[in-house]
């Protein structure tokens, strides 16, 4: 019946009119309640509470905290300078810099957003300065923040791991190759088209050695956090979730003690900063919630299975399929609201297929956030074209040749799973 559908098209149409997400999520699954009688309202009240009742979902807070205490700890100049002296002198040094650095804050923020924000306002305006395009520095900034849905502790990740069911811990590690694939197609990338328009090194020649080394040391209390955090959960020092608070207090110890950037004074705005951020993930995961239990009561998930299942039996062309969905899907929805719609749809019918749940998270996590700058509802996409005052089409033309690079990336990935299980099967056995 039209009816069963109508919230699911309820939520297109409130997404096409730019309603903030969760709000559109919310009033969707609300419309669901309110059309079937059978179903009591006070259960939408409840299934929207009961969401944050998890204790896996605790670590969201405490990485966010840690990842704005680092910021707040004036790492972010520390990282800049390693990678300085890394790329500087190659061809397009500051887009360079710019992907080297999200590779190694991608360990430390969690967050793509925050990311895509921080290398706009810091890296955006120098690169116009000295000669860059502003359509070009809004789109590698963009892209460059992606790296960070992959490196641990990645907030996608753990929102997947919580609804598939799936270890933290061996998706932390299954996304360090495919993260540091990426980065290296973005930097092949940005070489050619450097090169095509004479966007210059910084300086001519490799800064040395020792200028590396000693860069590296000072940024290496920074770097040592998602080593820190791997270690611990590998071990069994701490869970996941202690995971985030351990990683609080050692955020906190790096600031006040190895660098001495971070004043106790600073902790009330890192303190609303986090309880800002932190709200609007948990708030699109409650929606979510009361949406998800839409899905199941019209059994869409099983509906769509077998569809899914009359096309193709085959994983890999299967996984193919779904990535093309995916495509088509992250140029309406945005990515981790998409996320969190779409895992319970198609876990269950990969698992059944015996397609590993880790890979695909790992598929389906840099899927989703590529859709983060693609038009017309990228968020990485508005939060650097703002930052840059980029128009939307001058982006769209930009971001080809970066989008061209990634869609490559997710097609090895999805092809070889090997790329995304080799770590965590090294680590961890094969599960």
């Amino acid at each position: 019946m039209l009816a069963d559908w109508l919230p699911g098209i309820l939520m297109l149409v409130l997404f096409a009119l730019e309603t903030p997400i969760s709000f559109a999520i919310a009033i969707s699954a609300l419309s669901f309640f309110l059309i079937d009688d059978g179903i009591p309202l006070k259960i939408f009240a409840q299934k929207m509470v009961s969401a944050t009742d998890s204790y896996p979902l605790l670590s969201i807070p405490f990485f966010v905290l840690a990842g704005a205490i680092m910021n707040k700890a004036g790492i972010t100049a520390r990282l800049l300078a390693l990678a300085d002296a890394m790329v500087g002198h190659m061809t397009g040094a500051l887009a360079q810099m710019c992907t080297l650095l999200a590779t190694m804050l991608g360990g430390l923020t969690a967050s793509s957003s925050a990311d895509a924000a921080m290398l706009a306002k810091v890296l955006g305006p120098e690169m116009v300065r000295t000669g860059y395009s502003p359509a070009f520095a809004a789109v590698i900034t963009s892209s460059a923040a992606i790296i960070t849905s992959l490196i641990p502790p990645s907030i996608g990740l753990i929102i997947y791991a919580y609804i598939a069911d799936v270890s933290v811990g061996r998706l932390f590690i299954g996304g360090i190759i495919p993260g540091l694939l990426l980065a290296l197609s973005l930097m092949l990338t940005t070489w050619y088209i450097s090169k095509k328009r004479g966007y210059l090194p910084l300086r001519d020649h490799y800064a040395g050695n020792a200028v590396v080394w000693g860069a590296f040391k000072e940024a290496i209390w920074a770097l040592s956090i998602p080593v820190f955090i791997i270690v611990g959960i590998r071990y069994g020092i701490f869970t996941p979730t202690e995971a985030g608070a351990m990683t609080v207090v050692y955020t906190i110890g790096v600031g006040l003690f190895a660098y001495r950037s971070l004043r106790w004074q600073d902790l009330p705005r890192v303190l609303k900063e986090t309880a800002l951020d932190t709200s609007s993930v948990m708030l699109m995961i409650c929606a979510a919630s009361a949406f998800g239990f839409y899905l199941a009561w019209e059994r869409i998930p099983p509906q769509m299975a077998g569809w899914l299942i009359t096309v193709t039996k085959d994983p890999l062309y299967l996984l193919l399929l779904i990535n093309v969905t995916l495509i088509i899907l992250g140029t309406a929805i945005e990515g981790t609201s998409a996320l969190i719609i779409l895992t319970p749809i198609f876990v269950p019918i990969l698992l059944k297929l015996n397609v590993d749940p880790v890979h695909f998270g790992i598929v389906l996590i840099t899927n989703l956030t590529i859709a983060g700058i693609t038009p017309p509802v990228g968020q990485m996409m508005f939060i650097s074209s703002q930052v840059l005052h980029v128009p939307m089409e001058d982006y769209t033309i930009e971001v080809l040749p970066f989008l061209g690079a990634m869609l490559v990336v997710l097609f090895l990935l999805t092809v070889f799973p090997a790329i995304t299980l080799w770590l965590p099967n090294l680590v961890y056995g094969v599960a």
